[in-house]
């Protein structure tokens, strides 16, 4: 018998490697069978699909359960909305938190017309108005300079409720020396708490940046949070290497879960961070909001978002 197979018949290898050799030297190909054809695509089938269903993956990743935005401080600081959308749609970046004082000129003073004009580019867009980023702050131990942040921070909220936003970052920014802690981040909770309930009837939510020399301590974060005890009030974490102080990252990100409404991310190159623990962490808790790219100036910032977005989907093991 033949010693390709123990019917007398070359296996399937040998066959196709008969069949290519008489068409290279001008021979007549020899009469196939309908097993011979089974044999020999067979062959072709097994050594093919591997590959086609690695391109298939490689095409459509699995969908990230959360969503990648940029905050426009710094790298889009000189960009105005334009130019933001444009960026944000060519790198695949969902949405946007715009900061105030930069390129885009969202700012308080826009007319009604004005702000119905940003609603609408935005709208007819890819990239989603996810929130205002403000500079507002709520330590001062001077009650009229509180009461004046207060009141334009809920200027800030009618503006987002106008121009399609969901929400308004504000911040804590430090705990004074001459004030017990203990009363500052009470003080901090309440003005959190009037902020809630106004966001609230404005469709909005606040989202309390993990920012600032000591208040950034994540036990202190929720000890704010405590007090101001309001559904339209949540964390948004800031990727600070305080993070990782006291009990630990893993004590201090449980101290907040379930409360985080935003995220902002530096370099996710960044080997002192732990940026797959975060990730992880937050997939984990059912967190579905924006993550968001905080990072510094380039002269190719399309191409540095397309990395982050990739560095972004890599930890998740999506690509």
């Amino acid at each position: 018998m033949g010693a390709g197979s123990e019917h007398g018949r070359a296996g399937p290898i040998v066959m196709v490697t008969e069949a290519v050799g008489r068409r290279l030297n001008g021979v007549p190909p020899m009469k196939t069978t309908r097993r011979d054809f089974l044999a020999t695509t067979g062959v072709a089938a097994m050594g093919l699909a591997p590959w086609a269903r690695a391109a298939e993956r490689v095409a459509a990743p699995k969908p990230s359960p959360m969503k990648l935005g940029l905050v426009t401080y710094n790298l889009a600081k000189d960009w105005d909305i334009e130019t933001l959308i444009k960026n944000c749609e060519a790198a695949g970046f969902d949405g946007a938190e715009l900061r105030t004082t930069h390129g885009h000129k969202v700012e308080i003073g826009l007319s009604p017309d004005e702000r119905a004009g940003v609603r609408k580019r935005f709208a007819d867009s890819r990239v989603q108005l996810y929130g205002l980023g403000s500079a507002f702050d709520y330590h001062t131990p001077d009650a009229s300079k509180l009461r004046q942040d207060i009141d334009a921070t809920k200027e800030y909220i009618v503006l987002a409720h106008d121009v399609g936003a969901s929400g308004v970052k504000v911040r804590p920014n430090g705990l004074p020396k001459e004030v017990p802690v203990e009363k500052t981040l009470e003080q901090i909770g309440l003005a959190l708490r009037e902020l809630g309930k106004f966001a609230a009837d404005h469709g909005q939510m606040i989202r309390l940046e993990v920012h600032g020399a000591g208040t950034s301590l994540l036990p202190h974060i929720r000890r704010i949070l405590d007090v101001a005890d309001h559904k339209n009030v949540g964390a948004c974490w800031n990727s600070n290497q305080t993070d990782l102080e006291g009990d630990g990252f893993d004590h201090n990100l449980a101290l907040v879960k379930g409360r985080i409404v935003e995220v902002h991310m530096r370099d996710l190159y960044l080997e002192e961070y732990p940026w797959r623990r975060l990730i992880t962490g937050l997939v984990a808790s059912g967190y579905t909001g924006y993550c968001l790219a905080e990072i510094p100036e380039s002269r190719d910032p399309v191409r540095v978002m397309r990395y982050f977005r990739g560095l972004w989907l890599a930890y998740q093991g999506l690509v």
